[in-house]
C-alpha cells in the first residue's frame, strides 16, 4: 500500500511539473513574440554584458565554443546513434524507437517554433560567435535538453551510475544553454525557451511510452527507476559481472612497457639513419617518389584527397575510437576490447609525440596542404592512428563473430590506412620512410596490446561461447 501512494504521489508530481513548464513555455513564447519591451531589454543587457566579457578574456571564447558544441547536430547525432546501436545489440529494439522518436521530434519541434516566432539572433557590439537561422528557441539548448534528457531517463535503470549520469546530464544541458548566450547567439529568454520547450517534450514522449507498457501489461514504475526498469540487465555494461583481473597484471604491464621503449629504440634507430645528413636531405628514393607523385596530381584527385585528409585528423580518429568502444562494449559485455583500443591509441600517441620531438626530419619540399600541424615528418601520425584503430577492429571483428561477414568489416578496416597512407603521400606531406616508420610503429604495438588484452582473457564461466577466451 505504501508502494502504491508512493508512485502515486510521485505521478502526480511529475504531472504538475510538466504542466508547469508548460505554461511557463507559453508565457516566455509570448513574451517574446510580442516583443515586450523590459524582457526585450534586459534580454539584451544580458548578451551585451556577457559578449563583452567573453571578448575581452583570451581565451575563454574557444573554450565556450568548445563546451557548446555538446548541443550541436552533429555531437547530438553521433550520441543518439550510440545509444540506439546500444540498445539494439542488447536487444531492446522499443526502448530504442523511443530514443529516435523523442529526438527527431524535438529537432523538428525546435524548427516550426523558431519559424513560428521568427526573432532575430542578437546584436552586440562584440560579436564573440556567429549563427545562422532564428534565435528562439535554442536550437542547442532544446536538442541536449531533449536528447540528454531521454538518455538519462533510459539508462537510469542502471542503479549504480543513476545519480552520477544524472548530476553529467544536468551539468552539461546548463553548460550548453549558458555559452549559447555567452557567445551571443542566442538571447537569455531563447535559451529558457530552450529548457522549458525540452522538458515539456520529454514528459509528452515519456507518458506516451509509459502508456505502452501500461497497454502490454507490464508493471508500474517510478521515471527513478528508468524507464524501462525490467531492461537495467541489458543496460549496464558488464550486467553485474566483475572484471576479471590477471594475477600476473604487473608482469603483463612489464611486457608492455619493454615492447614500448623497444619500438621507441628502433624508431630512434630508424628516423637517425635517415637524418644522417640533415633534417632537409631526403634520401634518393625517398626524394625520387614524392617527386614522381607530385608531377601527376589532377584537380579531381587533389578534391579526393581533400576529403580523405579531412576524415583521418586527430578528431575523427578519436570520435571513431570511441565508437568503436562502445560498440564492442555493448556487443561483448567486455571490458577487454576498450582496453584493446585505449592501450593501443595511448601507445600509439605517446611513441609518436616522443618521436617527433627527439627525430626533427623536414616534410617534404612539394607539399600540397598549406596548413600543417608542428610536427615533424617522420613518422607519420595519422597512418599509425589509422592502423592501431583498424587493426585492432579487425581483431575484435574475426574474434568476435564467426559470421561471413567479420571478413568483410576486416578487410574494410584494414583499408582505411592504406587509403590514408596513400593520402599522405599523394599530397605530399610525407615521405615514403615515413610511412614505413608508422609501419613500424603501429604493427608490433597492435600485437602486443593484443596478446596483452584479448588474447589473454580468462576462459568462459558459464554456458555458451565466449569470443574473447582461448579456444579448447
Amino acid at each position: 500500500m505504501v508502494v502504491v501512494e508512493r508512485f502515486v504521489v510521485r505521478s502526480a508530481v511529475s504531472l504538475v511539473a510538466a504542466s508547469a513548464a508548460g505554461v511557463a513555455f507559453a508565457v516566455v513564447m509570448a513574451v517574446v513574440w510580442t516583443g515586450w519591451a523590459p524582457v526585450r531589454e534586459v534580454d539584451q543587457a544580458i548578451s551585451e554584458g556577457l559578449t563583452r566579457w567573453v571578448g575581452g578574456s583570451g581565451g575563454l571564447g574557444a573554450v565556450l565554443g568548445g563546451i557548446t558544441r555538446l548541443g550541436d547536430t552533429a555531437t547530438l547525432t553521433g550520441v543518439t546513434a550510440l545509444a540506439v546501436a546500444w540498445l539494439l545489440l542488447r536487444r531492446r529494439p522499443r526502448v530504442a524507437a523511443h530514443v529516435v522518436v523523442t529526438t527527431v521530434g524535438g529537432g523538428l519541434l525546435g524548427v516550426v517554433v523558431k519559424e513560428l516566432v521568427g526573432r532575430l539572433r542578437p546584436l552586440v557590439e562584440v560579436e564573440v560567435a556567429t549563427a545562422p537561422g532564428w534565435s528562439f528557441p535554442s536550437g542547442h539548448t532544446l536538442g541536449a535538453t531533449v536528447t540528454y534528457g531521454v538518455l538519462l531517463l533510459v539508462f537510469a535503470s542502471a542503479r549504480r551510475a543513476r545519480r552520477r549520469l544524472t548530476s553529467l546530464v544536468v551539468v552539461v544541458v546548463v553548460l550548453v544553454g549558458c555559452t549559447r548566450v555567452a557567445l551571443g547567439v542566442h538571447y537569455a529568454t531563447d535559451v529558457l525557451g530552450g529548457w522549458l520547450l525540452g522538458l515539456v517534450w520529454l514528459a509528452l514522449t515519456t507518458e506516451v511510452f509509459r502508456q505502452w507498457r501500461r497497454d502490454e501489461g507490464l508493471p508500474e514504475a517510478p521515471l527513478s527507476g528508468g524507464l524501462a526498469p525490467e531492461a537495467a540487465d541489458d543496460l549496464r555494461p558488464l550486467a553485474g559481472r566483475p572484471v576479471h583481473v590477471p594475477s600476473d597484471l604487473r608482469l603483463v604491464a612489464a611486457r608492455l612497457l619493454v615492447v614500448w621503449v623497444l619500438l621507441l629504440g628502433a624508431l630512434f634507430a630508424l628516423g637517425s639513419w635517415l637524418t644522417a645528413a640533415g633534417p632537409d636531405v631526403p634520401t634518393a628514393w625517398d626524394r625520387g617518389v614524392v617527386e614522381w607523385i607530385a608531377e601527376r596530381r589532377v584537380p579531381g584527385w587533389d578534391a579526393a584527397m581533400g576529403k580523405v585528409e579531412a576524415f583521418s585528423g586527430t578528431w575523427p580518429v578519436m570520435g571513431a575510437a570511441v565508437v568503436v568502444c562502445v560498440l564492442a562494449l555493448a556487443r561483448t559485455r567486455s571490458w577487454r576490447p576498450v582496453l584493446l583500443v585505449v592501450l593501443g591509441m595511448l601507445g600509439e600517441v605517446t611513441l609518436f609525440l616522443l618521436t617527433t620531438a627527439i627525430i626533427e626530419r623536414a616534410r617534404p619540399a612539394a607539399k600540397l596542404p598549406e596548413h600543417l600541424p608542428p610536427t615533424s615528418s617522420f613518422p607519420s601520425g595519422h597512418v599509425a592512428a589509422s592502423l592501431v584503430l583498424g587493426a585492432s577492429v579487425a581483431v575484435l571483428v574475426v574474434r568476435g563473430t564467426t559470421r561471413w561477414w567479420r571478413w568483410v568489416v576486416a578487410a574494410t578496416a584494414l583499408a582505411v590506412p592504406v587509403v590514408v597512407a596513400a593520402q599522405r603521400l599523394y599530397t605530399g606531406v610525407h615521405y615514403p620512410t615515413d610511412l614505413l616508420g608508422s609501419l613500424l610503429l603501429a604493427l608490433p604495438w597492435v600485437t602486443a596490446v593484443t596478446l596483452a588484452t584479448i588474447s589473454a582473457a580468462p576462459p568462459a564461466a558459464g554456458p555458451g561461447p565466449r569470443p574473447w577466451s582461448r579456444p579448447h
